[in-house]
């Protein structure tokens, strides 16, 4: 399945360890400032992930209301951000589709309590409806369009823009909204991602590294607000999944169906300068990105930009909040730098300086169970 045309994005959100919106997102990328921490300071010295690094939003009393849940409060924070960037009006939002990409859902605040919240009895069963956050956001800002809500695991926040993209290309809205958001960080959670070896003990995530191990967990939120109007933005220009029907947690050492992908976007909307891996630390993951970047590319190779080692791995909310970062940094005509001295694949480069941005920008995402998506962007 594949979409490509043009769709300006005029309007972003981001909450993450990095800040509260997309301005704190740029300037940290380009300062190159790393916000891990051991989770002891989150989840107390008891904890038994205590000693792993983590990523979490500051300040907590963004993500603490009586009536709605935490990551509810997370997706409403991005999207009011991208609907102020995006002018859009009442009347605009009245007939805005809104589609919600989410891998954990409301698991935090529901599988335990959250530190400091009092909910209220009336809410118990919407706080943990995993579709919550999309119905808030349509209460809060008067969206009556379509709405969906994706659970595609770590690429339902890549999911979540193509799913929107086709909403518009189809003629169901004129404008939509894809908001992603996961807060992973719950210990009963921490424990089951621990008992899969896919966590790293790490504080520096180098995802290509030879002794490589584990993914950073983090908490993240991210929108964007996408019209088919002419202007001076970033666009985007192709969408395509396929799935690998392959291994139920990990993904084909070789990329599995990937470099289709690659390469059918590359026919129809050209070959990338630069391509944003899903790149999460895990050692399956640093096998099969070089393996299936090298099957697709032979010649002209794009750079790569890893965005993990900045944001840590928000897991559904990874895919739309590297795709907020690039449309920010797509804005200026630039892409976004790497950590200086990462483990570069093959003959392929990590640049450490902000690149021009000469032509499309991939950005991919893999969901366990082996579902690939690709997203095409590109400055205006």
């Amino acid at each position: 399945m594949a979409i490509h045309s043009a769709l300006s994005i005029t309007g972003l959100g981001a909450l993450s360890a990095l800040g509260s919106d997309i301005s704190s997102h740029h300037a940290a990328v380009l300062a190159r400032r790393v916000p891990f921490q051991k989770l002891e300071k989150l989840l107390g010295a008891n904890s038994p992930h205590a000693a792993r690094p983590g990523a979490w939003i500051e300040p907590r009393a963004l993500l603490i209301h009586r009536k709605w849940s935490p990551a509810t409060m997370a997706a409403l924070h991005v999207a009011r951000q991208a609907i102020i960037e995006s002018r859009w009006t009442a009347e605009d939002l009245k007939d805005a589709a809104l589609v919600v990409g989410t891998s954990r859902g409301n698991a935090a605040g529901w599988l335990g309590p959250w530190p400091g919240r009092r909910p209220f009895k009336l809410m118990a069963a919407s706080n943990t409806i995993h579709s919550e956050p999309a119905s808030a956001i349509t209460i809060e800002f008067g969206i009556t369009g379509p709405n969906h809500v994706l659970a595609s695991g770590c690429a339902a926040g890549l999911d979540a823009i193509g799913v929107a993209m086709m909403l518009v290309r189809s003629g169901m809205a004129t404008r939509a909204l894809a908001v992603a958001v996961d807060l992973p960080l719950v210990p009963i959670l921490l424990d089951n991602y621990a008992l899969s070896g896919i966590l790293s003990k790490q504080s520096r995530l180098d995802p290509y590294h030879p002794k490589t191990s584990g993914f950073i967990p983090a908490e993240g939120a991210a929108a964007m607000a996408i019209e088919m109007i002419d202007g001076d933005f970033p666009k985007l220009i192709h969408y395509g999944c396929n799935s690998d029907a392959c291994d139920p947690v990990g993904i084909p050492a070789d990329g599995g169906r990937t470099p289709e992908l690659l390469e059918k976007a590359a026919g129809l909307v050209g070959p990338p300068v630069a391509v944003c891996p899903h790149a999460t630390g895990t050692a399956v993951q640093a096998v099969a990105d070089p393996a299936l970047l090298s099957r697709a590319f032979t010649a002209d190779l794009p750079t790569l930009h890893l965005l993990k080692p900045f944001t840590g791995h928000t897991i559904g909310a990874s895919g739309l909040l590297e795709s907020v970062v690039i449309a920010r940094f797509l804005r200026d005509g630039k892409l976004p730098p790497n950590l200086p001295s990462l483990y570069q694949p093959g003959d392929f480069s990590l640049p450490d300086q902000p690149l021009d941005a000469t032509g499309p920008v991939y950005k991919l995402s893999h969901g366990m169970g082996g579902h690939n998506a690709l997203l095409v962007l590109t400055r205006s």
